[in-house]
């Protein structure tokens, strides 16, 4: 590896170490979250992403609403085919049924069975509670959730 090279280019970058680049340090918090949030989630037999899939889905439907996958995956911004495999595992566990759409047979929808709403009552306190140690509980919570909204506000596709 030629060491000289490295040097110059990280000498004459911007964002001379790692801890100055934002992307670096939403990428590292991001994945320490989720993976905090596996370990909570553990022992309830959900991963961070399906209690994401989850809560999401019941927030859509949480006034009888019929929910669809497109619309699941719009507003959990997980892409299309993913989203299709987390549900099929939702669903193995008895946690979600996915129907087709009688207004278009190529649609389904994401219903929350009585047992995934019991998960989801078990998950969301655990949630909760992590978001309070994780983020609410560091000085500056509350400019740093601004300035997210206002950078996903920025992007225009948020549903």
């Amino acid at each position: 590896m030629n060491s000289d090279k490295i040097t110059e280019l990280f000498a004459t970058a911007k964002m001379q170490r790692p801890e100055d680049a934002i992307g670096c340090l939403l990428w590292r918090v991001a994945h320490r979250h989720q993976r905090e949030m596996d370990r909570a989630m553990a022992d309830i037999d959900l991963t961070h992403l399906q209690f994401v899939a989850l809560v999401q889905a019941a927030w859509l439907g949480r006034e009888g609403a019929t929910v669809t996958q497109p619309e699941l995956a719009a507003l959990s911004n997980i892409h299309p085919m993913q989203l299709s495999n987390l549900l099929k595992a939702l669903a193995e566990k008895s946690l979600i049924t996915r129907p087709r759409s009688p207004a278009d047979s190529r649609i389904k929808l994401v219903e929350l069975t009585p047992a995934g709403i019991d998960a989801l009552a078990a998950a969301m306190p655990r949630a909760a509670a992590h978001q309070q140690r994780f983020f609410d509980d560091i000085a500056g919570a509350a400019p740093l959730r601004g300035a997210l909204r206002q950078i996903v506000a920025s992007w225009g596709d948020d549903p």
